[in-house]
Protein backbone atom coordinates (compact mmCIF):
# COMPACT_ATOMS: atom_id res chain seq x y z
CA UNK A 1 0.00 0.00 0.00
CA UNK A 2 0.96 3.08 -0.91
CA UNK A 3 -0.24 5.47 1.77
CA UNK A 4 1.08 9.05 -0.20
CA UNK A 5 -1.61 7.92 -2.93
CA UNK A 6 -4.54 7.57 -0.44
CA UNK A 7 -3.72 11.46 0.67
CA UNK A 8 -3.51 12.41 -3.16
CA UNK A 9 -6.86 11.53 -3.94
CA UNK A 10 -8.41 13.60 -1.03
CA UNK A 11 -5.80 16.21 -1.11
CA UNK A 12 -5.06 16.76 -4.18
CA UNK A 13 -4.16 20.70 -4.22
CA UNK A 14 -0.74 22.10 -2.68
CA UNK A 15 -2.25 24.14 -0.10
CA UNK A 16 -2.15 24.83 4.23
CA UNK A 17 -4.92 22.04 4.65
CA UNK A 18 -2.62 19.67 3.06
CA UNK A 19 0.53 21.20 4.61
CA UNK A 20 -0.85 20.91 8.11
CA UNK A 21 -1.90 17.18 7.60
CA UNK A 22 1.38 16.02 6.49
CA UNK A 23 3.33 17.52 8.99
CA UNK A 24 1.12 16.64 11.82
CA UNK A 25 0.87 12.72 10.01
CA UNK A 26 5.01 12.74 9.69
CA UNK A 27 5.07 13.85 13.34
CA UNK A 28 2.71 11.37 14.58
CA UNK A 29 4.23 8.97 12.49
CA UNK A 30 8.07 9.31 13.46
CA UNK A 31 7.24 9.04 17.29
CA UNK A 32 5.45 6.26 16.48
CA UNK A 33 8.65 4.56 14.57
CA UNK A 34 10.55 5.63 17.53
CA UNK A 35 8.65 3.72 20.07
CA UNK A 36 8.70 0.68 18.00
CA UNK A 37 12.67 1.22 17.65
CA UNK A 38 13.26 1.96 21.42
CA UNK A 39 10.83 -1.22 22.31
CA UNK A 40 11.80 -4.38 19.79
CA UNK A 41 10.15 -6.23 22.51
CA UNK A 42 6.87 -5.74 21.67
CA UNK A 43 5.47 -7.30 18.39
CA UNK A 44 4.66 -4.77 16.01
CA UNK A 45 4.37 -4.44 12.43
CA UNK A 46 5.99 -1.22 11.64
CA UNK A 47 5.43 -1.06 8.39
CA UNK A 48 1.82 -0.79 8.96
CA UNK A 49 2.15 1.25 12.35
CA UNK A 50 3.50 3.78 9.75
CA UNK A 51 0.80 3.67 7.08
CA UNK A 52 -1.70 3.99 9.98
CA UNK A 53 0.03 6.87 11.42
CA UNK A 54 0.39 8.63 8.05
CA UNK A 55 -3.33 7.79 7.58
CA UNK A 56 -4.77 8.02 11.04
CA UNK A 57 -6.50 12.13 10.11
CA UNK A 58 -7.48 11.29 6.69
CA UNK A 59 -10.89 12.48 7.37
CA UNK A 60 -10.26 16.08 8.58
CA UNK A 61 -11.01 18.00 5.63
CA UNK A 62 -14.74 17.08 5.89
CA UNK A 63 -14.91 19.06 9.12
CA UNK A 64 -15.46 22.71 10.44
CA UNK A 65 -12.26 23.73 11.79
CA UNK A 66 -11.03 27.02 9.97
CA UNK A 67 -7.83 27.30 12.56
CA UNK A 68 -6.32 24.29 10.95
CA UNK A 69 -8.02 25.06 7.45
CA UNK A 70 -10.77 22.60 7.56
CA UNK A 71 -14.04 23.95 5.93
CA UNK A 72 -16.21 21.06 5.40
CA UNK A 73 -19.79 20.96 7.37
CA UNK A 74 -19.38 17.87 10.28
CA UNK A 75 -18.22 18.32 13.31
CA UNK A 76 -14.29 17.97 14.77
CA UNK A 77 -14.78 15.12 16.68
CA UNK A 78 -16.32 12.97 13.93
CA UNK A 79 -12.55 12.84 12.04
CA UNK A 80 -11.84 9.79 13.01
CA UNK A 81 -14.71 7.79 12.00
CA UNK A 82 -14.74 9.92 8.72
CA UNK A 83 -11.34 8.89 7.72
CA UNK A 84 -12.23 5.06 8.94
CA UNK A 85 -14.92 5.09 6.71
CA UNK A 86 -12.75 6.57 3.87
CA UNK A 87 -10.16 3.67 4.10
CA UNK A 88 -12.61 1.01 4.23
CA UNK A 89 -13.98 1.94 1.08
CA UNK A 90 -10.43 2.05 -0.19
CA UNK A 91 -10.11 -1.25 1.33
CA UNK A 92 -8.03 -0.93 4.21
CA UNK A 93 -9.92 -1.89 7.19
CA UNK A 94 -7.05 -2.39 9.35
CA UNK A 95 -5.80 1.38 8.57
CA UNK A 96 -10.02 2.36 9.39
CA UNK A 97 -9.32 0.72 12.84
CA UNK A 98 -6.93 3.07 14.02
CA UNK A 99 -8.27 6.40 12.02
CA UNK A 100 -11.70 5.36 14.39
CA UNK A 101 -9.43 4.55 17.27
CA UNK A 102 -7.43 7.57 17.57
CA UNK A 103 -9.63 10.39 19.51
CA UNK A 104 -8.74 11.29 22.66
CA UNK A 105 -7.14 7.79 24.52
CA UNK A 106 -10.11 6.20 22.84
CA UNK A 107 -14.14 7.50 23.02
CA UNK A 108 -17.01 4.84 23.97
CA UNK A 109 -16.85 1.54 21.96
CA UNK A 110 -13.86 2.79 19.76
CA UNK A 111 -10.46 2.05 22.50
CA UNK A 112 -7.70 1.50 20.67
CA UNK A 113 -6.90 -2.16 21.36
CA UNK A 114 -3.91 -3.16 19.12
CA UNK A 115 -0.49 -2.11 20.15
CA UNK A 116 -0.55 -0.42 16.67
CA UNK A 117 -3.85 1.58 17.64
CA UNK A 118 -2.52 2.09 20.99
CA UNK A 119 1.18 3.57 19.92
CA UNK A 120 -1.03 5.75 17.14
CA UNK A 121 -2.91 7.08 19.49
CA UNK A 122 -0.38 7.77 21.78
CA UNK A 123 1.97 9.35 19.62
CA UNK A 124 -0.73 11.58 18.55
CA UNK A 125 -1.26 13.22 21.95
CA UNK A 126 2.05 14.79 21.71
CA UNK A 127 1.11 17.30 18.67
CA UNK A 128 -1.33 19.45 17.72
CA UNK A 129 -2.15 20.65 14.21
CA UNK A 130 -2.83 24.11 15.37
CA UNK A 131 0.81 24.59 17.42
CA UNK A 132 2.72 22.47 14.87
CA UNK A 133 6.07 23.36 15.97
CA UNK A 134 5.17 22.44 19.69
CA UNK A 135 5.93 19.45 20.94
CA UNK A 136 3.40 18.51 24.41
CA UNK A 137 5.79 16.37 27.46
CA UNK A 138 4.13 13.90 28.78
CA UNK A 139 2.67 16.61 31.67
CA UNK A 140 1.22 18.67 29.38
CA UNK A 141 -0.31 15.70 27.39
CA UNK A 142 -2.01 14.47 30.40
CA UNK A 143 -2.75 17.70 31.38
CA UNK A 144 -4.60 18.63 28.18
CA UNK A 145 -6.59 15.43 28.50
CA UNK A 146 -7.73 16.00 32.23
CA UNK A 147 -11.22 18.27 30.78
CA UNK A 148 -12.41 14.63 29.01
CA UNK A 149 -12.11 13.10 32.34
CA UNK A 150 -9.59 10.99 34.56
CA UNK A 151 -9.78 7.85 33.29
CA UNK A 152 -8.28 8.75 30.02
CA UNK A 153 -5.32 10.13 31.40
CA UNK A 154 -4.43 7.48 33.54
CA UNK A 155 -4.86 5.34 30.07
CA UNK A 156 -2.84 7.97 28.31
CA UNK A 157 -0.04 7.49 31.44
CA UNK A 158 -0.06 3.96 31.47
CA UNK A 159 0.96 4.17 27.89
CA UNK A 160 3.92 6.52 28.88
CA UNK A 161 5.46 3.62 31.03
CA UNK A 162 4.85 0.82 28.20
CA UNK A 163 6.07 3.27 25.19
CA UNK A 164 8.63 5.74 26.99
Amino acid sequence: MDYQQIIDKYYPADNELRRVLLKHSRQVADRCLEIARRHRELPVDVGFLEEAAMLHDIGIFRCHAPSIFCEGSEPYIKHGPIGADLLRAEGYPRHARVAERHTGTGLPGYEPETLEEQIVCYADKFYSKSAPDHVRSVLETAQSLEKFGHAGVEKFLLWAKMFE
